[in-house]
């Protein structure tokens, strides 16, 4: 049953503007995007996994560029049958002491966009997180259009999430809900690269 009422919208850093808006009780899969320069994107998608398997929702997290342990991997472990996680890639690019040739990197990416793809037109799924594609494809290993085709060919139902830096404005365009993080303070600056259980 839709509901017209007012309701305050706000886009970015701009002032709240009233807007009329029919509420829908029922709405169909969201397409929802973390992005920005600041830390909290894949730890925002991974609280909404948590909160999903608490109403026991099939959620799938699939990494771009990840293929080291971190506190999820294990985590996720702990909320079976309801959270999958999969890793893919070969590391972050150009950092951390990555020596790998970009070709490695983006057959490792497109192998990881394969197996996405197939899983979220599966209909296996109620939430599909693809956490730091979108750093994937605005570092182009991956072209704008297969992260396009993910969203347009997601079944109706489907809360399709994505992560990463430099969302592309063709894909927040297409978005639902967009989120960026900015970087206010950072621990960094005191030397502190990450910290285990809180970065990784």
């Amino acid at each position: 049953m839709l509901k017209t009422t007012t309701v305050p919208f706000t886009i970015s850093h701009r002032k709240v503007v009233p807007k009329t808006v029919k509420l829908n009780s029922k709405p169909e899969g969201l397409v929802i995007v973390y992005t920005g320069e600041g830390k909290g994107k894949t730890t925002a998608a991974l609280g909404l996994a948590l909160r999903a398997a608490g109403y026991k929702k099939r959620v799938l997290i699939v990494q771009f560029g990840k293929a080291w342990f971190s506190g999820e991997v294990q985590g996720v472990k702990k909320l079976k049958p309801f959270i999958r996680l999969v890793q893919g890639g070969r590391g972050f690019v150009g950092i951390l002491g990555d020596k790998l040739p970009e070709k490695e990197h983006k057959m490792a990416a497109q192998k990881t966009y394969e197996l996405l793809y197939k899983e979220v037109i599966s209909g296996k799924w109620d939430i599909v997180i693809a956490d730091e594609i979108v750093g994937a494809v605005s570092s182009q290993l991956l072209p704008l259009s297969q992260g396009l085709r993910l969203i347009k060919d997601k079944p109706k139902n489907v809360d399709l999430v994505l992560t990463g830096h430099h969302a592309p404005e063709q894909i927040i365009a297409k978005a639902d809900l967009v989120t960026e993080m900015v970087a206010v303070k950072h621990p960094f600056e005191k030397g502190i690269l990450a910290k285990e259980s809180i970065d990784y």
